[in-house]
């Protein structure tokens, strides 16, 4: 077998990690420990501090000059606050794409639900967050307001790593109903009926955060209750 060139071996390890990050192996809080996971994965570090620095971009982990990579802290308030200000934004969102977007734009979201609601067994958990962030962000872009698409984007970044928590641990069930019911919703130019789905959409989706949030925490008693004090990532 020939020899994984960088590229591989940085995808492989940004996986390894990631999957580590969403099974609480890798504790919030805790410092990154790079020459265990070096070790560990039998890479040299250089590519482990570029799979580092990608989870550092999905919201897994923080770099702190002088110190090193930290997983990410699981604060429950900014979580929350972040949903209710992200439902806040989309609702005026939509509430300016029922009375700016055309039926051109409308029917390019149908088309990417049409091709994003088909059944795909390689279709993994990135590939779910990418979708839902996709829908999310063409139903911003029908308002036309730069500045608002701007500060959800920003807001989509910094919850990108619950989402992930989400997706692997929590239902997926009718997510494509739900986006779908939007933007009827708004095709129908009806800005009520706009606010009532995605209200009832983002709920739901923080009522599977906090099941995630609350079996993440239990994942943590486990994982530290198995390796014991300091277990094999805590530096």
């Amino acid at each position: 077998m020939a020899d994984e060139d960088q590229t591989s071996i940085v995808e492989r390890v940004y996986a390894q990690l990631r999957e580590l990050a969403i099974r609480f192996e890798l504790l919030p809080g805790d410092r990154v420990n790079e020459v265990e996971l070096a070790r560990r994965f039998g890479v040299s570090r250089t590519p482990l501090r570029e799979a580092l620095n990608r989870l550092v971009s999905d919201g897994f982990l923080v770099f702190v000059a002088g110190k090193g990579f930290f997983r990410r802290s699981l604060d429950v308030k900014e979580v929350f606050d972040l949903y209710e200000m992200r439902q806040k934004l989309e609702i005026a969102l939509a509430e300016l794409a029922v009375e700016r977007a055309t039926e051109e734009q409308l029917q390019e979201i149908r088309d990417f639900l049409a091709v994003s609601r088909k059944e795909d067994p390689a279709r993994t958990v990135n590939d779910l967050v990418a979708l839902d962030e996709a829908f999310h962000e063409r139903m911003a872009a029908l308002s036309g307001n730069a500045e608002m698409q701007h500060t959800l984007r920003a807001i989509n970044a910094r919850i990108r790593f619950i989402r992930w928590v989400n997706m692997e641990h929590g239902r997926r069930t009718q997510t494509q109903s739900e986006h779908s019911a939007i933007l009827d919703a708004v095709a129908a130019r009806n800005p009520a009926l706009a606010r009532t789905m995605l209200q009832a959409h983002i709920d739901g989706r923080l009522d599977e955060i906090t099941r995630a949030i609350r079996e993440g925490y239990a994942m943590i008693y486990m994982n530290r209750a198995q390796s014991g004090i300091g277990g094999p990532n805590r530096a």
